[in-house]
């Protein structure tokens, strides 16, 4: 194989895709080894927990390498596509992506490696900087994270004179390949962002963990390593005054925690991660940090039936998505209009009730990778047409897979409609950040008091879940008593509205 000319190959990494995210997995390639690409081609499409989103390339030339496999799992900021922008003339593409094995796992650390001449790691801090540099000039960023900055692919230089590979000696000096104590003033341990996220959830300190990346680069398995002797070891047994035998307590060995079982024969295991894994964490934090509290009741919805079927025939509405989702997605609009301080956020730091003066109204959807709640933004400023219109862009976006992380942010109530499932009813969870959640229930052909008349009506059942720090019983109990008002008598749409 020929060796790719080094000044000539540009390594795109991994962007933060979703405002913070660590970690994304790809997909789907839509490149080769070999394959020509342009500057803002879409070369993959990758899942975040938050959504799936395409990757454009901000290089011209030819692919080299694919660093990771499909269905891998990348940290931001690793190199996941080697484009040799010079044209790769006389070069032979990496055929093979590198899949299970993340390039860092392949580099020695500095007590295993061989003298050897210096590499792209120990070239001049300007030529490193240089190499950095995307093709072209002038570029404006196209993804959140993802920019053009120079600085944002060098390494932080360390403090301290400059070491040349010729000045390293053969054996190195326990504090200075970082397996021995940190010397008064070294500067804090190297390591990439994630890693230190890992190691604050683990409540590692990094100052203790030994690097064995390159340039003492703390790893991941640097982190699990140093968080292993926390498991149970054989402790000494704490030296003690004597104590009269006839005042000892009797010694209980407490009951084993049981082992759960598998029959993996006929078991089916579902990786957790992504969307799935970003819904989940945040449901666990929603339902044991905001206090919840349900409401319901069970209303006669004929009249709003009936108005939906008119305004299908309405000419203003042609075209549109019209449905009963569509009538109760002003309903709670209206309510909130009335009883504005439903519509607020808590903020724990300050704590403070933010009241907002904006309705982004989400709208809980069930797609191929998990429940998500986009949201439309400005819904209270919107027209009975223009909220029909982004409603249906809305969901039709969702089932097709392409809600962007954007979508997903900054709601502030949500709608979900649990009744296209048959089900009569549910205790929805808050979406994190908001403050009210109304579930709709299936709306069946009943016997109804109508009139005095017991007759056959269409019925539902509302339910509304809110944050009881920032919404007490009488003003929940408000919102859900307007909307309920307004779908059984939808004329108040226009004397409340």
């Amino acid at each position: 194989m020929t060796t790719m000319t080094e000044a000539s190959v540009r390594e795109f990494k991994m962007p933060d895709v979703g405002e913070g995210l660590t970690e994304a997995e790809i997909l789907k390639w839509y490149v080769q080894p070999g394959d020509t690409v342009t500057d803002g081609q879409v070369v993959c499409e990758v899942e975040t927990a938050k959504a799936a989103v395409e990757l454009p390339i901000p290089y011209d030339g030819v692919v080299r390498a694919l660093h990771f496999a499909e269905g891998t799992t990348v940290d931001v900021g690793m190199s996941i596509i080697a484009i040799d922008v010079a044209g790769g003339a006389g070069d032979a593409p990496v055929a093979a992506p590198v899949a299970e094995v993340p390039a860092q796992a392949a580099v020695q650390t500095p007590a295993q490696a061989p003298a050897a001449p210096a590499t792209a790691e120990s070239k001049p801090e300007a030529a490193q900087a240089e190499e950095a540099k995307p093709a072209g000039s002038g570029r404006q960023p196209v993804l959140v994270g993802y920019g053009v900055a120079a600085s944002s692919t060098k390494r932080r230089p360390r403090k301290g004179p400059e070491i040349t590979v010729s000045q390293v000696p053969a054996t190195i000096p326990a504090e200075l390949n970082g397996h021995g104590g940190a010397p008064a003033g070294r500067e804090r341990p190297l390591a990439k962002p994630p890693v230190r996220k890992l190691a604050k959830d683990l409540g590692v300190d990094l100052a203790t963990v030994v690097p064995s990346g390159p340039d003492g680069i703390i790893t991941r398995e640097d982190v699990h390593a140093a968080a292993a002797p926390a498991a149970p070891a054989t402790q000494a047994a704490p030296v003690a005054e004597p104590v009269p035998q006839v005042t000892q307590a009797p010694v209980t060995t407490p009951a084993a925690v049981p082992v759960p079982s598998y029959d993996t024969a006929r078991e089916t295991r579902i990786p957790v991660k992504g969307v799935r894994k970003a819904t989940a964490a945040a449901m666990v934090g929603s339902a044991f940090t905001a206090p919840h509290v349900t409401e319901f009741v069970t209303i006669d919805v004929t009249r709003t039936l009936k108005l939906v079927e008119e305004l299908k025939q309405d000419k203003d509405m042609q075209g549109l998505r019209v449905n009963p989702l569509l009538l109760i997605a002003r309903a709670l609009l209206v309510a909130v209009k009335r009883n504005p301080e439903i519509n607020a956020s808590w903020d724990e730091a300050a704590q403070e009730i933010v009241v907002k003066h904006y309705v982004n109204l989400g709208i809980a959807a069930a797609t191929p990778r998990g429940l998500l709640v986009p949201n439309i933004k400005d819904a209270h400023a919107k027209t009975l047409p223009q909220l029909a219109e982004s409603l249906g862009e809305l969901v039709s976006t969702a089932r097709d897979g392409k809600t962007s992380p954007a979508a997903m942010q900054g709601g502030t109530v949500t709608i979900t409609n649990v009744g296209v499932f048959g089900v009569d009813t549910g205790t929805p969870i808050l979406n994190p950040g908001e403050s009210a959640i109304l579930a709709i229930g299936a709306i069946k052909l009943q016997p109804w008091v109508h009139k005095g008349k017991v007759k056959p009506r269409q019925v539902t059942t509302l339910a509304l879940s809110f944050d009881h720090r920032l919404v007490d019983g009488q003003l929940g109990s408000k919102v859900l008593a307007d909307v309920a008002a307004i779908l059984e008598q939808p004329r108040k749409l226009i004397t409340w509205g």
